[in-house]
């Protein structure tokens, strides 16, 4: 634990929890897009669906949305600013199962058309878990720049991965992968130590039987 853990980010917004978490969950959405946002679904449990408008969770996870980081002022006005960019978004109460009480479920469409869905909890102090991308159980925390490559699973995807990542001085600091069955669709987390380039991304994307290789950087 370091102090960040205890007094909390440098934020706008009355609640780590509810506000700064909120909003680093909807960025990681938005990174992965890599685009403006056309609309959203966005389901909230729990606690976050409890409080979501007295704690302003709503305002935080279209700001997260519009790419804003955790102390940007305009975050006090992002519903404003959300319709004046054209996103179409709604919000819903949802049970999502067995989860952390402050947990948001996100399905995004960027405006060429690309859409993803997510799946995330705040945990205090403004730390967030992903859970769940494209309905694929994973879990990672954004808190180091992280590869997200969806692809086929087969041997050797690992080892063709991290043989791109070593040859351009990328250190991992923690790797795993996931997968529907084997032979099934899977989804491999790279969190590292180093910023990741496109370039390196694109390279990796023309591996065979990998579908897409995403670069979120550390929030």
């Amino acid at each position: 634990m370091n102090v960040f853990d205890i007094i909390g980010p440098v934020m706008i917004g009355p609640s780590s929890s509810h506000t700064a978490g909120a909003i680093r969950i909807a960025r990681i959405a938005r990174m992965f897009v890599g685009e403006d946002i056309e609309k959203a679904l966005i389901k909230l449990h729990g606690s976050f669906a409890d409080t979501y408008r007295g704690h302003g969770t709503d305002k935080a996870i279209i700001g997260g949305l519009l790419n804003f980081d955790t102390d940007d002022i305009r975050i006090r006005d992002s519903i404003q600013l959300a319709k004046e960019a054209g996103m179409q978004y709604t919000f819903e109460v949802a049970d999502l199962g067995d989860v952390h009480p402050n947990t948001a479920y996100i399905e995004v469409t960027g405006k060429s058309g690309r859409s993803m869905s997510l799946m995330g909890s705040s945990i205090g102090g403004g730390n967030v878990v992903i859970t769940r991308i494209n309905g694929l159980e994973v879990e990672f925390t954004g808190q180091y720049h992280t590869l997200i490559i969806q692809h086929k699973d087969k041997p050797g995807m690992v080892a063709k991965v991290s043989g791109i990542l070593g040859s351009n001085g990328i250190n991992i600091a923690n790797m795993k992968v996931y997968r529907t069955s084997r032979g099934g669709n899977a989804i491999m987390v790279i969190e590292t130590d180093d910023c990741i380039d496109m370039h390196i991304s694109d390279v990796i994307k023309e591996i065979p039987d990998i579908f897409e290789a995403t670069t979120l950087h550390k929030l």
